[in-house]
């Protein structure tokens, strides 16, 4: 025994012909040929060929290799040997060399998994879900799991490099609004009174500012009670970046610089920095949204100055009413079929816009004079067999709706360049935006830093006040938000104040975070780069579920674990709390 020696299967290469190994493994495929046994084991560093050769191996061993199947945790004893020529397989790093095996032992047998662990299947996700100890041992779950394991180890390695100090925080908190709904845990020894589970570390980072941390980070877990879809899990993580005496140019050079390094250490990508800016305005103008991709060129166009005087009534319904008309040219979309423009108008409709009108060749085309027909086409950049789309309703909703045209037009044309990565800032925000119901509420969150020279508007004209905040987007994802934060007392009371909240309220929920700003805050600020939604590009996947080990399903349910679930009686019990049923929905 103290001649074998343990091998990784993975690691197998030409300059161990000749030695006894031992391996651990297990069995991705076995293929009978009649006295020859091949089975390919695997482990977490790859997969190699084991020969068991009836001729000159023991009979038991032999007859155990006869009876494994797929999933069996083997360990083998064997002598490695160089392949003949014609034998080698290219494709594995291991494939000079085989193992000859003299001793194999069945660790631990396998039922029949729901799918299959090796080739390029793609499981139904449920399924893969609920099996998830098994989709993890795929090569490609396996790769996502290293890239991941990389990008933390990087991410370590940067912010220490520029002398930032980790600290972890809380995970039982205070209920405070951030933008989503809390997850709440009820406290045993404080009858009726809940914790929170932090949605971000935010009051936690500023108030290490106060306490003279200077330079924080953290690999977070966050949690919000939030509707999910494809990008976004009611778990995840992020990294948690904060600084004192510092302006935005800092925060975006040492960001750039973390972002730089992963690219080039995970992809041997060369990022050119840096970046460049977008305001939010110009965004939302643009491309219709915060986060806009820049691999294809298709830009919005204003046509209110164009059309101020139209007789159409659709837009100049839409321009009294104080909305906007914004169109978009289509290159080459002149031959756009019937069919394919009722597809863009359900998109629209699917917005909550009314329609979507398109020029030339539209049922509109009647009712614009030729002079601004010819100013659509010179606003938006129309050329001949160019299409222009067209919608016609409030700011924030035509937005909406040509952000989302832009994106499917992008796509059924084929205009995205996919090998490449188009990192910017959105730069400046604003303070303010409106919810869905038009209720005022916070850009990004509340304790966010407004411009200096927009202070006057705060009372007038809030929805004007620009704020010293900033996202980093790539190839149409928000990667990252962050702020320079308010860390005067007063203006801070303000700002929830201009949010709706009674002086009682901010006393109540954030007491705490304003007696701190008495206590000589410095100025400070930060950002939160979700590792998700990152290792999602690094590893070319569009499902956030993929890059986390155990995750929930889209309607927040654990098919591994069964949650959630019901609790013990006496749970509830210990805990002051009884479930109270919904009422029976009915048909």
């Amino acid at each position: 025994m103290s001649g074998f020696t343990a091998v990784k299967c993975g690691e197998l290469r030409a300059s161990h012909a000749g030695r006894e190994v031992e391996l651990f493994g297990w069995v991705a495929r076995r293929r009978d040929q009649g006295g020859l046994i091949f089975i390919d084991l695997r482990d977490r560093w790859g997969v190699a060929q084991v020969t068991v050769n009836k001729a000159n191996t023991d009979p038991a061993a032999y007859e155990t290799a006869s009876s494994v199947r797929s999933e069996f945790v083997l360990r083998i004893k064997g002598r490695v040997e160089r392949r003949p020529p014609d034998n080698v397989n290219p494709k594995l790093p291991t494939g000079e060399v085989e193992v000859f095996a003299t001793d194999l032992e069945v660790l631990a047998p396998s039922r029949t998994p729901p799918f299959p662990i090796e080739g390029d299947q793609e499981p139904e996700e449920r399924v893969r879900l609920k099996y998830r100890y098994l989709d993890l041992r795929r090569g490609r779950m396996q790769e996502i799991l290293k890239v991941r394991h990389r990008v933390n180890k990087i991410t370590h390695e940067f912010w220490d490099a520029h002398d930032f100090l980790e600290v972890e925080t809380p995970i039982l908190t205070k209920s405070t609004p951030e933008g989503a709904r809390d997850f709440l845990v009820p406290s045993r020894l404080y009858p009726g009174q809940f914790y929170a589970l932090p949605q971000s570390p935010q009051q936690m980072k500023q108030l290490l500012m106060v306490a003279g941390v200077q330079r924080y980070y953290q690999i977070a877990r966050c949690l919000r009670d939030e509707d999910l879809r494809a990008d976004r899990s009611a778990e995840f993580t992020q990294l948690d970046v904060e600084m004192s005496f510092n302006d935005e140019e800092d925060v975006f050079e040492l960001i750039e610089g973390w972002i730089g390094k992963l690219w080039k250490e995970i992809l041997d990508v060369d990022l050119p920095h840096p970046w460049p800016r977008l305001t939010m305005k110009d965004a939302l103008l643009k491309y219709g949204t915060d986060k806009p991709d820049l691999r294809y060129e298709l830009e919005v166009a204003d046509l209110g100055e164009v059309l101020k005087d139209t007789q159409a009534q659709v837009f100049r319904g839409a321009l009294d009413a104080g909305g906007v008309v914004r169109g978009m040219a289509v290159p080459g979309g002149a031959d756009l079929t019937r069919r394919e423009l009722d597809d863009l108008v359900t998109v629209a409709r699917g917005a909550g816009a009314r329609g979507l009108a398109w020029l030339p060749g539209g049922p509109l085309d009647k009712f614009l004079t030729p002079a601004e027909m010819e100013g659509v086409k010179r606003a938006t950049g129309a050329g001949a067999g160019d299409l222009v789309l067209v919608a016609a309703d409030r700011r924030r909703r035509a937005e909406k709706v040509m952000g989302l045209i832009r994106a499917e037009v992008a796509r059924r044309r084929g205009l995205i360049r996919g090998d490449e990565w188009r990192f910017l800032w959105i730069y400046p925000m604003f303070l303010f935006d409106e919810d869905d119901e038009g209720n005022m509420t916070y850009g990004h969150h509340p304790f966010t830093r407004p411009m200096e020279e927009d202070l006057d508007l705060i009372a007038a004209r809030p929805y004007e006040v620009r704020a010293h905040a900033y996202d980093f987007v790539c190839n149409g994802y928000e990667l990252a938000s962050g702020s320079l934060r308010i860390h005067d007392r007063k203006m801070q009371e303000r700002v929830f104040q201009i949010l709706g909240l009674s002086d009682e309220v901010i006393q109540e929920r954030f007491g705490h975070l304003l007696e701190a700003f008495e206590y000589g805050v410095p100025p400070h600020g930060g950002i939160a780069p979700g590792l998700d939604r990152i290792v999602m590009m690094l590893t070319g996947t569009d499902n956030i579920r993929d890059v986390i080990a155990f995750p929930k399903t889209q309607s927040m349910l654990d098919l591994l674990l069964d949650a959630p679930s019901p609790v013990d009686e006496k749970q509830l019990e210990e805990l002051h709390l009884r479930v109270v049923q919904p009422p029976a929905k009915r048909d």
